[in-house]
């Protein structure tokens, strides 16, 4: 049976150099990055490099990344360090409600100690709006923190007009990036970024490691305790292996994206147009253009998602149907219901994410079995049943009328 992974937005595959870089910084240059010996100096050099190379892909300085243990930590990190640190100026925080839930929750945590949070609507494409924005600011808004890309439905958000609106109040803008990094190019000077997250096994580095780009001059507090490491931003002993992966992947991807960006678009394209033409009912979810090359995202009226997926995963393909920190939940995405999509259509979300490795065969053989699985699981489905026969019953009175 094929084997075919196409849940790259949930996680990759360790790239081969990667895990082996790594390696080096398990058995051999194991000190402590915070000892004064040459062990501990060999890796605090390892730790310095992979500092640049993160620095270097996103436009930064090295000094402007606080290593973290991912994504959610630094989601964590820079929302409630900057909503503390300016508690006294403001204690206002306008989000999206397409938002990560390292966000989301963090925010709603907020909201129990006393800070305000506006969850700015998004359009039918899961784009916000940026009229919204400016007229959810006030004189105490503190933060503003929009993703870059989404998870689920991998529409772009228009981060440099938001960054441009947050700038001009003077307030720092955090964009979760942690999908857009190796799909797409990123730039935080160039998208008036502030404040940005990354995670190193959403571009083929290992898991459990992450950073925050934060730009010079913004206030942020520590959230946790313990030590002086990061600039007392963030206390601990560094993953110093998973610090050097995270630099080689991020170096690596970010020559790469030139060439894969388009091709992983080609596979995506001809993914979406293949399975809408040969299934009906079906609806694509997310922006048609500005969208993550690598994702598709569609719904299938009639069918529950979580079953759609472990037809799929008979037929050796992965995919999920929303984000993977959610994946166990039985409610039908937030992402969805804020786009507008009715409970009964969002559970049969299916999302498709393609990495790399993925070939056109793969993506032709997706096209080629989903069609039977739907028909098999409708068969199943009073609702589809009945719908076909109002469709029949309408399209016959129709023509009577003609």
């Amino acid at each position: 049976m094929k084997k075919i992974y196409m849940d790259h937005s949930a996680t990759t595959r360790t790239d081969n150099d990667v895990a082996t870089f790594m390696v080096k910084y398990m058995t051999e240059t194991y000190g402590n990055p915070s000892s004064v010996h040459s062990f501990g100096r060999e890796a605090r050099k390892a730790v310095d490099e992979a500092r640049e190379k993160v620095a270097q892909a996103i436009g930064a300085q090295p000094d402007e990344i606080i290593f973290t243990s991912g994504g959610t930590e630094a989601d964590n990190l820079a929302v409630r360090g900057v909503a503390y640190a300016n508690r006294k100026r403001g204690n206002h925080i306008i989000t999206s409600s397409i938002e990560h839930h390292a966000v989301l929750d963090t925010c709603k945590s907020l909201e129990r100690e006393g800070f305000e949070v506006t969850y700015l609507p998004v359009d039918e494409y899961g784009m916000v709006r940026t009229e919204d924005l400016k007229n959810a600011i006030t004189d105490r808004t503190i933060l503003v923190s929009i993703m870059h890309a989404n998870n689920e439905v991998g529409t772009i958000q228009p981060i440099k007009e938001i960054g441009a609106i947050a700038r001009g109040k003077g307030i720092p803008l955090h964009s979760d990036t942690v999908q857009s990094i190796g799909k797409i190019p990123v730039d935080v000077n160039e998208l008036n970024i502030d404040l940005l997250a990354i995670s190193a096994h959403k571009f083929y580095g290992p898991k459990g490691i992450g950073c925050l780009y934060m730009r010079k001059g913004v206030r942020m507090l520590p959230v946790t305790f313990g030590g002086s490491q990061e600039r007392k931003r963030r206390p601990g002993t560094l993953n110093v292996p998973g610090i050097a992966g995270l630099g080689l992947a991020i170096e690596k991807a970010a020559v790469s994206v030139g060439e894969q960006a388009p091709y992983q678009a080609r596979l995506r394209d001809r993914m979406i147009k293949g399975i809408m033409e040969k299934i009906d009912y079906v609806k694509l979810n997310g922006h048609p253009a500005e969208r993550l090359p690598n994702n598709v995202n569609l719904s299938f009226q009639f069918i529950e998602g979580e079953s759609l997926l472990l037809s799929l995963d008979m037929k050796g393909v992965a995919a999920s149907s929303g984000s993977a920190c959610t994946s166990g939940s039985l409610d039908p995405s937030h992402v969805l219901l804020a786009m507008g999509l009715s409970h009964e259509i969002a559970h049969g979300s299916l999302r498709l994410t393609l990495g790399k490795e993925n070939t056109e065969e793969e993506a032709d053989y997706v096209i080629e079995v989903l069609p039977e699985i739907v028909k098999r699981l409708r068969a199943m489905s009073p609702l589809y049943a009945g719908r076909v026969q109002a469709d029949k019953h309408q399209s016959e009175e129709c023509c009577s009328n003609v």
